[in-house]
């Protein structure tokens, strides 16, 4: 893919327990679509999708992967190149809640420390089968730092702003905005500090900085 494409690539990660629906969202936010059949995931895959926010061409790598326990040794390899971590669970199963403290372990044990996290309650269209309260997700995301979105795949509910919502604060961490710096003495502008990015696959996506 040629370099004028896009200006940055950045690389995500889904996990999550079996069946909270991390494939049906990827499908949808990558190619509108909803296939009603659930199929579980064998390891890990992924979709591409380009996203133009604040000015940037933004190429997305999002990888799914399987939230059985027999698949764990695999898709770990994956959590240390990705910039952001998608952790999702089923507004119907409690269980699936109560294991994002699980999935948060695993993300410390694995990823880097400064990784992006968004907390996704999928299936936010079945009300009135609701395990889990929107007052439980949000303290749990206040008391570990981070955004919570209920979604829903099958709805198409809020899957496009979580994945924009997560680019957004990724680009604020690697191009923040230009503030207005004094001149030093010599009449040289302070430097920017160094900023961290995914330099993974650059010499084949032609990623860049800002």
């Amino acid at each position: 893919m040629a370099k004028s494409e896009f200006d940055l690539f950045f690389k995500f990660l889904l996990i999550g327990d079996s069946g909270v629906g991390k494939t049906c969202i990827l499908f949808r936010f990558a190619d509108n679509a909803f296939n009603p059949s659930f199929i579980h995931t064998i390891g890990i895959d992924f979709k591409i999708k380009t996203l133009d926010i604040g000015g940037k061409r933004v190429k997305l790598q999002i990888w799914d992967t399987a939230g059985q326990e027999r698949f764990h040794t695999i898709t770990t390899a994956y959590y240390r190149g990705a910039m952001a971590i998608i952790l999702v669970y089923d507004i119907t199963s409690e269980t699936s809640f109560r294991n994002i403290t699980k999935w948060m372990r695993r993300i410390e044990e694995n990823a880097t420390e400064d990784v992006e996290r968004l907390i996704i309650g999928n299936k936010c269209d079945l009300e009135s089968k609701r395990e889990v309260s929107r007052e439980s997700a949000e303290l749990f995301a206040r008391r570990h730092n981070v955004k919570v979105i209920e979604c829903s795949a099958m709805e198409s509910i809020n899957i496009d702003k979580a994945f924009e919502t997560l680019t957004q604060d990724i680009l604020n961490k690697v191009c923040p905005p230009q503030e207005k710096e004094e001149p030093t003495p010599k009449g040289k502008r302070k430097k920017n500090k160094n900023v961290k990015l995914n330099k993974q696959n650059n010499n084949k996506s032609g990623g860049g900085c800002c």
